[in-house]
């Protein structure tokens, strides 16, 4: 009897997960694409400021600009839609 009641109490957190999973909005591309930019944004930060190299803050300088026109190219995309 026990054995039955297990069961159901399984069966039934597996139904509340697909009902989470299944409500859950769908990510999109360009979601995700901001997402990757924002956490190499936040990366490529951290290495600046823990940088004391001039040369190495320069070059991490560039890749950040570089990302800051891919966001922004991302945005305008949006904003034409």
């Amino acid at each position: 009897m026990a054995r039955g009641w297990e069961s159901k109490s399984i069966e039934s957190q597996q139904q509340a997960a697909d009902d989470r999973t299944a409500a859950r909005a769908p990510v999109t591309d360009l979601e995700q694409q901001m997402h990757a930019l924002e956490l190499s944004r936040t990366r490529i930060h951290a290495e600046i400021a823990a940088s004391s190299n001039p040369r190495f803050r320069a070059l991490k300088q560039r890749a950040l600009d570089h990302l800051d026109t891919q966001v922004a190219a991302l945005q305008a995309g949006i904003l034409k839609h």
